[in-house]
């Protein structure tokens, strides 16, 4: 259950096409509260998965692809970090827009089309620019708020069971 506000849900955003950090690295943060660094070299570490024909729609840039996406199925991420119970993700940016994914959305899934921690495009690695490590979403047809670039923290969350995650705190939705 999530709460009545909930700044992770889909919502409009202005493009943001600068990075807001040079730092390539990405925070996890388990539901014991374990953080854990993660480089874009350990994300090679981890099984590797293309998604074809994804499409990026962006806010005030259109639409462009189709895109072979390549990285880390976000399954297989939290399987290789032993995520253990949690209850949903939020995936957060640099500039502090994120998303959330319900656990019910990747456990147990394993599709031709999953979620994805991005780091190539049509077989060459995202620069900087492009996300660098950007959440894929194939599913998402409509308006790309659920994709993710320049992704800085990943923060697994266990629900409490009265509509709130376990240390939730406020994050910032972009303006």
């Amino acid at each position: 259950m999530m709460h009545a506000h909930d700044p992770l849900q889909p919502h409009s955003h202005e493009p943001n096409p600068t990075p807001p950090s040079p730092d390539p690295t990405l925070q996890l943060t388990l539901p014991d509260g374990r953080e854990i660094r993660i480089s874009p070299a350990d994300l090679a570490t981890l099984p590797q998965t293309a998604v074809p024909g994804c499409f990026i729609i962006s806010t005030g840039h259109g639409t462009s692809g189709p895109f072979t996406f390549g990285g880390v199925a976000l399954a297989d991420f939290l399987a290789g970090y032993d995520a253990g119970s949690w209850s949903a993700a939020e995936i957060i940016s640099g500039d502090g827009f994120g998303n959330r994914v319900l656990a019910e959305e990747v456990v147990g899934k394993r599709t031709e089309r999953p979620i994805l921690l991005a780091t190539h495009v049509d077989g060459r690695p995202l620069n900087r620019e492009e996300g660098l490590v950007r959440l894929i979403v194939p599913g998402e047809v409509d308006d790309a708020l659920r994709q993710v670039k320049w992704i800085a923290r990943i923060v697994l969350r266990q629900d409490a069971g009265n509509g709130r995650f376990d240390g939730d705190q406020p994050l910032r939705p972009r303006p």
